[in-house]
């Protein structure tokens, strides 16, 4: 990689790390990357889609299409560790790396703008990763550039420093929030006869959770994990007559998560007619599986060997979500993970800070993925 780009590339991760944007408000994160493109290329073609944006380096009709795909949204956290480039604002941090994923992907874009390619080479920008909403925003561009592979990779805490893992299938577990509200009528406290109350309604479901996820019952992974619980109010002399559960379900299978918040739904119903409740649902934080197309993740073994870059294969898939699922629906494609070392701190917890070298990393890696 070139060390002019690599030392621009650095600064850019520390700007956009100072000036962290939460999912969807990405304004002026991505107006300083398109910024950033702008000056420090020639041959790129930028185009602006309101919350994301991408850059094609076209090589020539009948070419290949490939993309790469970045995120750069941060997440609802404190700074904490004093670093010389930490976030102006509180509450708000890179705390996953977006802002390193990000600076990767525009120091590629500012190599292949130097050097060339041989295939049309397409570098999305995309907001929104952390509620499950930005991907899907954006999946018109497959079919739109007719993209033949997409590739992206995480920078992940656990893994060999620069080590490049990878798995065949699925790489990343579907999940979903999932809020059962509850109500009944309120009554005092001293004739909770004269009312209905849903406490024993949640009570049961919750009850009823092991029976969904357990191992016998499923094929892959399944999990239901209870956030919240809120029944009644801070009144000892009403009897509660509202109440909210909140999950997180995942599995290693969409179709199993599907069929878990089924189980949920139609067990929450029956609980309803059987206590006289109302019910309803929500969902938010909607994310798909992440599906490696075995051909695309077999290019990423064979760039990283080539690299010089150890290798791990993962045993098992993330229990952590990701959106890239949605391209990976469409169109060939393959998403990997960039070793942080095994003892450094985790993503999404306060002593967490991307590290720069994994810029250089990541570039060789989607060079190499570029010229195979």
């Amino acid at each position: 990689m070139n060390c002019q780009n690599y030392e621009s590339a650095q600064r850019l991760r520390h700007d956009l790390h100072q000036h962290p944007e939460l999912s969807n408000e990405e304004v002026w994160t991505k107006q300083y990357l398109i910024d950033f493109l702008k000056t420090h290329t020639s041959n790129l073609e930028i185009v602006d889609r309101g919350n994301w944006f991408y850059t094609i380096y076209r090589a020539g009709e009948n070419k290949p299409n490939i993309a790469f795909r970045a995120d750069f949204d941060a997440l609802p956290m404190d700074e904490v560790i004093d670093l010389p480039w930490a976030s102006k604002f509180p509450g708000k941090a890179h705390k996953c790396g977006h802002d390193g994923h990000s600076a990767t992907l525009a120091a590629f874009a500012l190599e292949v703008d130097q050097n060339g390619a041989d295939k049309n080479i397409f570098c999305l920008f995309q907001p929104a990763e952390e509620t499950g909403d930005g991907a899907i925003q954006c999946v018109d561009f497959i079919h739109e550039h007719s993209i033949d592979e997409i590739f992206a990779y995480h920078n992940m805490s656990g893994l060999p420093y620069k080590s490049v893992a990878i798995i065949d299938g699925t790489a990343l577990c579907a999940s979903k929030g999932m809020t059962i509200h509850m109500e009944g009528s309120p009554a005092h406290a001293s004739q909770p006869e004269h009312g209905v109350n849903p406490s024993l309604a949640i009570a049961n479901i919750v009850r009823e959770i092991p029976s969904f996820i357990s191992p016998a019952n499923n094929e892959g992974l399944v999990l239901c994990t209870v956030v919240q619980i809120d029944v009644g109010e801070h009144a000892f002399g009403l009897s509660a007559s509202k109440g909210t559960l909140r999950m997180t379900i995942r599995a290693l299978y969409e179709k199993e998560l599907n069929q878990l918040q089924d189980n949920l739904e139609n067990f929450a119903k029956t609980q309803a007619e059987e206590f006289g409740l109302t019910v309803r649902f929500d969902y938010n934080d909607e994310f798909p599986e992440t599906v490696n197309h075995k051909e695309n993740a077999d290019k990423i073994r064979t760039v990283a060997t080539n690299k010089g870059m150890d290798v791990v294969e993962l045993q098992e898939a993330f229990r952590g979500s990701e959106d890239f699922g949605h391209f990976t629906k469409l169109t060939k494609g393959a998403y990997c993970f960039i070793g942080n070392g095994e003892e450094y701190p985790n993503v999404h917890t306060s002593e967490y800070d991307f590290r720069d070298e994994l810029i250089e990393s990541g570039v060789e890696l989607f060079k190499g993925l570029a010229e195979m």
